[in-house]
């Protein structure tokens, strides 16, 4: 069971009781209770603090109330006692004040300062403690010393919320960018295999009946995997349940070098030789890593069957102790040799060539593609390794 809120509305019942006891009890124990002479004036300004989290202006002004109050009422000789108590009182005010500046907007907060530290000035010339000039901008700077603290402490939290706001908007923003590459290989490379196989069984299909057969065995192999594919990234994403009852995972298995012998069959179905050639020690790499050096051959070798307009080419991947290096070459019809950024490079790949060079920038590697002198297009990719200890 809550009992905060049954003791809140005890506390805040019980204030103007406390109040009353503390003026009727006159700075001395004449209840017959040691200690009285300063429990309740401390009690004047603790009971409000439990409207602090929700209500702390409120709080403030029944602080505020009851010091003022006992001040008018809280008479002793003693000297001592009377300033230790005001100070007890003047901290806890303070403190308060501290609080709403951290909390709340600073015409708020400012408001609420100005009222307490003029309240506070009020208190010494009801009690009759000293009015000096001196401890008058005491009180001051102690109060405008406590408004600065909580406004800076507000000003770091405002910061902390608007770096963690753009945090979460970059992390979605990076997180969409990846889910549109691995979308856009994982489609591009199907439709145009499908693309291929489809023009070549339209053009066989009278006169070659097997191959056209083939050719749609291949269309039929290809979209299932497609689809399959697309269906795994859109249940991930949404977190829902297959159709057998099963929840869709959310970590597939990422496709990376091992499985470069399935792109190659799968390319070979459209009419493209992809010669595979391994260079230096073989060894684990980081699943990043590992994912982009796929995709980005993935990516080229679909370049090759759309547009290089050949049926063979060669991809080499070489492995040392400091960088992965990757090679796509095609022997495509004969051009000038240009650069990456020339438009001949450009159009070869439209946005394939731009997510192949973001995957490289990404880790940090070396990307360059464009038409060789001797004929052809050249993809080129060097991604440094994690030195191993």
């Amino acid at each position: 069971m809550n009992l905060r809120t049954p003791l809140t509305w005890f506390l805040l019942g019980s204030y103007p009781l406390v109040v009353a006891a503390a003026a009727a009890n006159g700075g001395t124990d004449s209840f017959g209770l040691p200690g009285m002479r300063y429990t309740l004036p401390l009690l004047v300004v603790v009971m409000p603090l439990v409207l602090l989290p929700r209500r702390p202006v409120i709080a403030l002004a029944l602080m505020l109330t009851g010091c003022l109050v006992t001040a008018a009422y809280v008479w002793s000789w003693e000297f001592g006692y009377l300033r230790d108590v005001r100070f007890l009182q003047f901290i806890a005010i303070d403190l308060t004040v501290g609080y709403i500046a951290t909390h709340r907007p600073p015409r708020v907060s400012m408001l609420a300062a100005t009222v307490a530290c003029v309240a506070e000035v009020g208190v010494i010339a009801v009690g009759r403690l000293a009015s000096a000039p001196s401890f008058v901008l005491a009180l001051t700077m102690a109060m405008l010393a406590a408004w600065l603290v909580g406004n800076r402490n507000r000003e770091r939290r405002a910061h902390a919320d608007v770096v963690r706001a753009q945090e979460a908007s970059q992390a979605i923003t990076a997180e969409r960018l990846r889910i549109a590459r691995e979308l856009h290989d994982m489609v591009a490379h199907s439709i145009s295999i499908i693309a291929i196989q489809a023009g070549v069984g339209a053009r066989v299909i009278d006169t070659r009946p097997v191959e056209a057969h083939n050719a749609l065995q291949a269309i039929e192999t290809t979209s299932r995997q497609a689809l399959a594919g697309l269906r795994r990234a859109v249940g991930a994403l949404r977190g829902k349940e297959t159709s057998d009852g099963h929840h869709a995972p959310l970590l597939e298995p990422l496709p990376g070098l091992a499985d470069l012998d399935r792109l190659v069959a799968v390319t070979a179905d459209a009419g493209v030789t992809v010669e595979l050639h391994w260079q230096g020690a073989r060894r684990p790499l980081p699943s990043d890593l590992d994912l982009a050096a796929f995709r980005i051959i993935q990516e080229a070798v679909t370049n090759v069957v759309r547009h290089a307009g050949t049926d063979a080419c060669r991809v080499t991947i070489g492995h040392d102790d400091a960088e992965l290096t990757l090679e796509i070459v095609d022997r495509g019809p004969a051009g000038p040799a240009a650069s990456d950024a020339t438009p001949e490079a450009k159009s070869r790949g439209g946005f394939g060539l731009l997510g192949m060079r973001e995957r490289a920038t990404l880790l940090r590697g070396h990307f360059t593609a464009g038409p060789r002198a001797a004929g052809g297009y050249r993809v080129a990719v060097r991604l440094p390794l994690p030195k191993t200890s």
